[in-house]
């Protein structure tokens, strides 16, 4: 959580303020352009585009929302921004830089896991797949997803039942999609 002295310092001008609040929000933020992007380098990209934005629209922060979920609105915009522009909404991606270190037998059946959850999620289709993630991992409210997507609240809750009912289905039958990724 961040402290909120940290982000009305950081309003002010106080660059020691700006750093503190990057290097307690970087792993959160990188983390959720990571999952919607797809890809460690414009991941990064993403994440430093947020930033940018952050300081430039600090001022304009009116707190109405905590800090971080206006920070995960700035992260998404970018990300959906940075992938219109590439061309490359819907296209799934082979995250081919995770490295395969050898693990005990329990870590190695949670990595297991955690590699089919994220292929199963990488073989959604995009707008399923950003919304379940900013309501289940990230925790948004189906309001908020829907004011930072631009759509319903109805159309938010159709997304998530159905990312939720097509990721169970992948996981369940091991679909040749998510085996191919």
């Amino acid at each position: 959580m961040v402290p909120p002295e940290l982000v009305e310092r950081c309003r002010q001008g106080d660059r020691s303020a700006f750093e503190e609040l990057v290097r307690l929000t970087h792993r959160r933020v990188y983390s959720l352009a990571y999952r919607l992007v797809k890809d460690r380098n414009d991941a990064e990209d993403v994440a430093q585009e947020a930033y940018l934005r952050m300081f430039r629209g600090i001022a304009g922060f009116r707190e109405e929302a905590a800090f971080e979920t206006w920070m995960h609105r700035i992260v998404t915009n970018c990300a959906l921004t940075y992938m219109r522009r590439r061309g490359r909404f819907g296209v799934l991606l082979r995250d081919e830089e995770q490295p395969e270190l050898p693990t005990p037998d329990r870590a190695q059946e949670l990595a297991v896991q955690r590699d089919e959850l994220a292929r199963g999620l990488a073989a959604l289709p995009e707008g399923q797949r950003v919304t379940l993630l900013l309501k289940d991992v990230y925790g948004l409210s189906v309001r908020e997803i829907a004011t930072e997507l631009g759509i319903e609240e109805g159309a938010v809750k159709v997304r998530v039942h159905r990312a939720r009912r097509r990721l169970k289905e992948l996981l369940e039958n091991g679909d040749e999609r998510v085996a191919e990724l």
